[in-house]
C-alpha cells in the first residue's frame, strides 16, 4: 500500500527513488513484524533461510533494473500487477492445508506448533520455494512493494503453506530481501540523507509499531478473511493508480 501513497504524494520523484524509499520502510516493517511473529512461534525458519538465499539475486537485479523505467510506465505497470494479484486472490478458492500429499524428490515436511498451541503440518518442494523467492525478490525490489502481497498468496496456494505460517515466514524473508535492495540503492546514491532518506526513515518509524499491532491481530482472523481483505485492497489501489497513470 505504501508505494501508491508515495507515487501520489511525490509525483515528481523518479521511480527508483520511490522504490528505494519503500524498500527501506519495508525492511523496518518486516523486521519489526518478524520479532512479533517469532514470539508467536509461527515462523518456519528452516524454510525461511533457504528462501532468503533465493531472494538475493532477484532483489539486487530488481533494484538495478528500476532505474531504466520511466515514471509513467512504472505507474501503469504497478497498477497492472496489483490488479492481477487482487483479482487472482478474489476469484480463487482459498485453502488452509494440503489438498493432496506432496510427493517426489526435494519434498520437505514441516510441523510447527505456535505459542497458542495450534499445530500446522504441511509439505512442499523446497526447490520451488527457492525459485519462487528469486522471482519474488526481483519483482518486489523492482516495484518496491516488499513482496508480501506476492509471496504470501504464492506460498499458500503453490507451496501449501498454512496462511498464518506463510505470513509470518514471509515477514522474516522480506526483512532480508528489502535490506538487500536498500543497500543497492544506497551504493547507487539513489537513497541518501539529502535524497528522500529522511522521509523514508520517518515513515519507517511509524511502520515499526504498526507491524507489531498487525502481527498480534493476525491470529484473530481466519486465513480466508485475510486473503479477501488483501484482494479487495489491491484492486481498489490498482484502479486509483491506473487512473493516475492514464492522466485522469
Amino acid at each position: 500500500m505504501l508505494v501508491p501513497v508515495l507515487l501520489l504524494l511525490y509525483p515528481d520523484k523518479e521511480a527508483e527513488t520511490i522504490t528505494a524509499m519503500s524498500l527501506l520502510v519495508v525492511c523496518a516493517n518486516a523486521a519489526s513484524g518478524s520479532v512479533a511473529y517469532g514470539l508467536q512461534k509461527r515462523i518456519d525458519y528452516r524454510s525461511g533461510w533457504w528462501f532468503v538465499v533465493g531472494t538475493f539475486p532477484g532483489a539486487v537485479g530488481g533494484a538495478i533494473a528500476v532505474a531504466y523505467i520511466p515514471r509513467q510506465v512504472f505507474d501503469a505497470m504497478f497498477a497492472v500487477v496489483l490488479g492481477a494479484i487482487g483479482l487472482f486472490l478474489m476469484f480463487r478458492g482459498h485453502q488452509q492445508g494440503i489438498v493432496a500429499p506432496v510427493v517426489g524428490r526435494g519434498v520437505v515436511r514441516r510441523r510447527i506448533t505456535d505459542r497458542h498451541g495450534n499445530t500446522f503440518q504441511y509439505s512442499f518442494h523446497l526447490w520451488k520455494g527457492v525459485l519462487i523467492s528469486t522471482v519474488v525478490g526481483f519483482v518486489s525490489s523492482l516495484l518496491g512493494i516488499g513482496g508480501g502481497i506476492i509471496h504470501v498468496p504464492v506460498m499458500a496456494t503453490l507451496l501449501h503453506f498454512p496462511v498464518h505460517i506463510a505470513a509470518a515466514t514471509s515477514h522474516f524473508v522480506l526483512a532480508f530481501m528489502a535490506a538487500e535492495g536498500t543497500v543497492v540503492h544506497v551504493f547507487q546514491g539513489v537513497l541518501s540523507w539529502d535524497r528522500s532518506a529522511a522521509q523514508a526513515v520517518l515513515i519507517a518509524l511509524g511502520a515499526i509499531p504498526g507491524a507489531q499491532v498487525g502481527a498480534r491481530l493476525s491470529h484473530k482472523l481466519g486465513g480466508p478473511a485475510i486473503m479477501r481483505a488483501l484482494a479487495g485492497a489491491l484492486v481498489l489501489v490498482a484502479i486509483r493508480l491506473g487512473l493516475k497513470a492514464a492522466g485522469v
